[in-house]
């Protein structure tokens, strides 16, 4: 795989904050020089107005300031815009100036008299350091990129590696694997990347076809997946292989095999252990090479001891099973995650994003992700369409992300992590289930818990 051209460097933009027309030009005029581009300030209030209109890659802001002083437009930028290099000047070196500029978020700081190779050398590093931090998460997606849209899988959790470990090591064998895992947590991406490595490990010229077993009607599933003689049925004008001679020596994919209704169970189960299939309508079987993966979110098992679902076709399918863990459970990849997925829609959409503001990510990690990465997926989109570049702010996140006024956004308190969840679920079930005796039965509460966590959540 051939690694793309990284995008081009834009010059970086520089504010410059300080009440002395002196120094406040003297540094203006001294970066434009060096090559960058470089607007000016002469008060705290003029600083926060700017940066609320563009994004700056530093500030130099003196500490002194009449009205809103440096320390308040350092708090001021780190709200607006956390990516933000903010270097503060001060006419008074001391230990105690510089602790408490660097705990309110300052990156650096410059001494009166300044010295203009001073300034130039210190932004110089902060902006290395962006740079590289750039050009790592541009390494990482470029390495990573599928061959097919979509077919990464990012994760670097024990949980997360335990599957692509288990993934590599059955890729090369013919065995069926089952794909566990909630609605949304990309079983299908799994199911692609087994097929890829497998392809590599003895090429064919097999195909990975993905049947979702939910969406096609059961009148017509045989057909699908066996195929049909021409005249078998009505509409029936033409003969049809189905998906496992279509596949070749391939891979089939059955997503939500669970649906599969009883019929079509003790069919696949011959499939599976005869290697053949028999079309609708015909009198002979047809051998087939295509190998299985089957993925869904039901507990199978369970299913079994109902009688909805076949014992000796789940043993068959349950060979080596995987089981993908939910996105709330792989926290710690979701910055990761995120940032591959905004950068495929910013891509599609050609809008330069960069990544989330520090507040969207917060919104992000301290959201419980019912839909998974799915859901995830379909929020960054969102946020490409309704944003503006460089980054996803909060307020273009869907609404049920950002945490109610006055809330903070990521909290470390497990008692209000849990009850966000809770009032964000509830509201989730009650969007689906209206009648809130149903919602309650599938809350597993009772209706009168139900109408008091309302009140209190003051959920829907």
């Amino acid at each position: 795989m051939s690694l793309r051209t990284p995008p081009p460097a834009q010059p970086a933009s520089i504010l410059v904050i300080d009440d002395e027309p002196v120094i406040r030009d003297t540094l203006a005029e001294f970066l434009r020089g060096e090559g960058y581009a470089v607007a000016a300030a002469e008060s705290g209030e003029r600083a926060v107005e700017l940066a609320s209109a563009r994004r700056f890659d530093v500030a130099l802001c003196d500490v002194n300031l009449p009205g809103m002083d440096g320390l308040d437009v350092l708090d001021r930028l780190a709200a607006l815009c956390p990516e933000t290099f903010v270097i503060l000047i001060t006419a008074y070196a001391t230990v105690e100036t510089a602790v408490e500029a660097f705990q309110k978020g300052a990156h650096d700081y410059l001494v009166k008299p300044i010295l203009l190779h001073d300034v130039h050398a210190k932004i110089a590093r902060l902006l290395r350091q962006r740079d590289l931090y750039r050009e790592n998460q541009w390494l990482r997606r470029e390495l990573n990129r599928g061959a097919e849209a979509g077919e990464l899988v990012v994760g670097r959790t024990p949980a997360m590696k335990r599957v692509m470990d288990l993934a590599r090591r059955v890729a090369p064998t013919p065995s069926t694997v089952l794909i566990l895992g909630e609605s949304g947590t990309g079983k299908d991406v799994v199911a692609r990347v087994i097929h890829r490595l497998a392809q590599a490990a003895k090429p064919t010229d097999g195909r990975f076809v993905p049947v979702n077993c939910a969406a096609i009607p059961h009148e017509l599933m045989e057909s699908q997946l066996f195929g049909h003689r021409k005249g078998a049925f009505t509409g029936a004008d033409r003969d049809s292989p189905g998906v496992f001679v279509h596949a070749g020596a391939g891979t089939v994919f059955l997503d939500e095999v669970g649906e599969l209704p009883l019929t079509t169970q003790a069919k696949l189960l011959r499939t599976i252990e005869q290697k053949e299939v028999l079309p609708v309508g015909a009198s002979e079987p047809v051998k087939v090479q295509a190998r299985i993966l089957a993925a869904t979110n039901k507990n199978l098992e369970k299913e079994a001891a109902a009688g909805r679902f076949r014992q000796d076709l789940f043993f068959r399918l349950n060979v080596v099973s995987l089981t993908l863990p939910p996105l709330r459970d792989r926290r710690d990849d979701l910055p990761e995650l995120a940032a591959f997925l905004l950068a495929r829609h910013a891509e599609a959409a050609g809008k330069p994003f960069t990544g989330l503001s520090h507040e969207a990510m917060q919104a992000a990690l301290a959201y419980p992700w019912p839909g998974n990465v799915r859901e995830l997926d379909n929020a960054l989109q969102r946020a490409v369409i309704l944003g503006e570049p460089p980054l996803v702010l909060p307020e273009d996140l869907p609404p049920n992300l950002t945490p109610p006024a006055g809330e903070p956004a990521g909290t470390d308190d497990l008692r209000v992590a849990v009850a966000r969840f809770e009032r964000q679920y509830i509201a989730r079930v009650l969007e689906h289930t209206p009648d809130k005796r149903e919602a309650a039965r599938r809350l597993g509460i009772s209706l009168s818990s139900l109408y008091r966590k309302i009140e209190e959540g003051e959920a829907p």
